[in-house]
């Protein structure tokens, strides 16, 4: 099929990912594969190599696996793994995902302490310097890069020196920024980062994938709480039999990755994407304000991946007839997922343009119903 063949979507979804994705993105999953095909698996080794060489100039110390699932399963497959059984681990949360990564180090009866910044603050180091000065015993430190419950940026920079100047394991769910951040995981000494194919690559969903410091990889041998999230015995497998995985891999979707990264790379790379992220960032917000809708958080806390804005003080708006008629518009938002302040989202990242939000922008000045 050729691409002018390919139906037009519906709708721009403005969400965190699963997002808008190029049609030769899609267009790449329409021939099957084997598993087993010496020419599949070569596409896998090139993938992890284009990711190590994504994380930075100083990369020759990293490795990539990749992991079925959703992003959540590489998380879960980072904690599990990563953390012995005599490790104490901390999580540095302000907001739902970071609660999940806390949430799953809980379920596989990790020794976890959080530290909860609510929703609308930054993690703070200091905070992380105060408690490893009086717990000794802690061995990994974790926290979300972007926190999409609001758009929040984290200082991982800061947060993964005090880590490092303890001597901590550093783990950094990057899910929603790798790709669309400019970024050098050993000049923030990351130990563990985090991403998944349908964010800032522009992938589609399907499997996560990890960058690992390969010294503290192999500390993970024996130590994983479940066979399928494995992260040593994956990683292994994949070293061993050129891009194999240990169960059966998401083929369409792996094609299709291996197509965005292309696109990546014809964009101009993770400098080029982000320039475009916040140009569409700050043309919907300057949009958004002069309609008199306000944003959640202070623009210095503010990623260029997703952005909150208040409701309108309207007794007469409801966000379900509002996401409705912005549907019928050609645009998917996203609801508010705090609990002090009712709030939308909408997503600046993937198939999108400053373009698309000058439109949308339109769309909602056509359909302020209150």
């Amino acid at each position: 099929m050729k691409l002018t063949q390919l139906p037009d979507n519906p709708y721009l979804l403005l969400t965190p990912g699963p997002l808008s994705t190029s049609k030769s993105v899609k267009a790449a999953m329409l021939r099957d594969w084997c598993t087993w095909d010496n020419e599949y698996n070569d596409l896998v080794q090139d993938i992890r190599k284009k990711l190590v060489r994504l994380s930075g100039n100083n990369h020759d110390d990293y490795t990539a696996v990749l992991m079925q699932g959703s992003g959540s399963f590489s998380v879960e497959s980072v904690v599990g793994s990563a953390v012995p059984a005599d490790g104490k681990l901390v999580v540095l949360t302000n907001g739902a995902y970071g609660n999940r990564l806390a949430q799953m180090a809980q379920v596989l009866k990790v020794n976890t302490i959080v530290i909860d910044f609510g929703e609308v603050d930054e993690a703070q180091p200091h905070k992380l310097r105060e408690l490893l000065e009086q717990d000794t015993d802690v061995t990994h430190v974790a926290v979300v890069h972007c926190e999409t419950t609001t758009g929040m940026l984290n200082p991982i920079a800061e947060v993964g020196k005090v880590a490092k100047e303890y001597g901590k394991v550093f783990i950094v769910d990057a899910m929603s920024s790798f790709g669309g951040v400019a970024m050098d995981v050993a000049d923030l000494q990351i130990d563990f980062l985090i991403s998944s194919a349908n964010k800032c690559i522009q992938g589609v969903p399907g499997f996560g994938f990890i960058l690992a410091k390969t010294e503290e990889l192999k500390k993970c041998k024996g130590q994983a709480r479940s066979l399928s999230l494995d992260l040593y015995d994956q990683w292994e497998t994949m070293e061993k039999h050129n891009g194999k995985w240990r169960y059966t891999s998401p083929t369409h979707v792996v094609r299709a990755f291996y197509q965005a990264l292309l696109e990546l790379e014809e964009e101009g790379g993770v400098e080029k994407r982000q320039v475009r992220y916040r140009e569409n960032q700050r043309t919907l917000v300057e949009g958004m304000e002069a309609l008199g809708f306000r944003t959640l958080l202070r623009r210095e806390l503010q990623s260029p991946i997703i952005t909150s804005f208040y409701f309108p003080d309207s007794p007469q708006f409801t966000f379900a007839a509002f996401y409705e008629r912005l549907k019928q518009e050609g645009y998917v938002i996203y609801p508010g997922k705090i609990s002090v302040a009712d709030t939308f989202r909408i997503g600046n990242i993937g198939e999108v343009y400053p373009h698309d939000m000058k439109h949308l922008v339109q769309a909602i000045e056509r359909n302020m119903f209150w």
